[in-house]
Formats: C-alpha cells, sequence, structure tokens
C-alpha cells in the first residue's frame, strides 16, 4: 500500500481576556512524522478474500511477507500468481529462493505505467477509505489497528471482485440527447 505514516498537525488556539484582545497560544511545533511503516497485501479476486501484513519497512521484509502469504493460501489451490509492480526488492535472490523452494508460485510483473492492470489497486482503494480516510492517528500501531479491523470487515462481507463491473447500487446512465427514439 506505500508508506502510511502517522501524523499529528500543529495547531494554534486563541486565548482571549477581557483587558487584552485575542492572541495565539504558544504551543510547540510539531510536525510530526511519528513512525512510518508499510503495508503488505494479497488478494484474491475470485472469492474478494484479501491478506495485510505490517512491517517497519520496505526491502527486507518482502520474502517475510511471502512465507506468510503462503501459508494464508489453501494448500489445494495448484498455482498461485503473484501480480506485481517492478520494485527492485521483488527481484532479489532471496524472492528468487523463495520461489525455487515453492514451485507453485510464479511472479507476473506489469508492465511500467500501468497499475490500472492490477486487481489489488481499487482494493487498496477501498481499504484505505475503510481503515484510514478522515482519521487521525497519532502512532504506528492505530494505523495497524485499523488496518487489521478493516481487512477482517472486508473478508466478512466479501464478494469476487470482477474488473471494470459496475456497482449495483448505481444505475446505468441513459445516454442523454444523443439517445435514438425507439421504433414501435
Amino acid at each position: 500500500m506505500g508508506p502510511v505514516s502517522a501524523k499529528s498537525y500543529a495547531g494554534h488556539a486563541l486565548v482571549q481576556s477581557r483587558t487584552r484582545p485575542a492572541e495565539r497560544a504558544k504551543l510547540e511545533i510539531d510536525y510530526g512524522r511519528r513512525a512510518k511503516g508499510y503495508i503488505f497485501g494479497a488478494f484474491c479476486p475470485a472469492t474478494g478474500e484479501a491478506f495485510t501484513h505490517p512491517y517497519p519497512g520496505r526491502g527486507a521484509h518482502w520474502v517475510d511477507f511471502l512465507e506468510h502469504a503462503e501459508t494464508w493460501i489453501p494448500r489445494t489451490t495448484k498455482r498461485v500468481y503473484a501480480i506485481m509492480e517492478n520494485l527492485s526488492s521483488h527481484r532479489t535472490t532471496d524472492v528468487l529462493l523463495f520461489l525455487v523452494a515453492h514451485p507453485r508460485w510464479e511472479m507476473v510483473f506489469q508492465p511500467k505505467y500501468a497499475a490500472y492492470l492490477n486487481l489489488i489497486e481499487p482494493w487498496w482503494k477501498i481499504l484505505r477509505s475503510l481503515a484510514l480516510a478522515g482519521r487521525r492517528f497519532e502512532t504506528w500501531d492505530e494505523i495497524v489497528d485499523a488496518i487489521r479491523r478493516s481487512t477482517i470487515y472486508w473478508n466478512a462481507h466479501r464478494h469476487p471482485f470482477v474488473w471494470a463491473q459496475r456497482r449495483r447500487h448505481r444505475p446505468r446512465r441513459s445516454p442523454g440527447v444523443a439517445l435514438l427514439p425507439r421504433a414501435a
């Protein structure tokens, strides 16, 4: 999901007195990046099931995430196609050793500048809206907890994820003035 940070923003308060006009309260400035980490995720479009795991960094933790995803995927699955972007951490020697140890896995690298081809990208947008939108986090642990609870909520209400399918609650738009009259 990319780097997610716990932030706080410097605020100011007005202090009023009967004898003096309003003046700004003296606050220590806090530009706030307290903690930063990465959320790695796996997604199965056929069932809509998702798996997320937080890490403090990106590079060294990728193979550990693949090991966690291996235990999450049912043993009955014969082939696992991991669609991912072209990060250098996805092509390290440790990843190649993981692929040798787990022959059912196949890495499929998407073309550069084509994130729309990866079905997890729209799901990340949904997860961000469930977990992070409109909220303020003071610590990395609060972010991890919000992501965990949102993933549990998503999996409880999951559905197959179909690429480019219109949502059920939004009616199809009529073409407008270009609509041809119907023949009787």
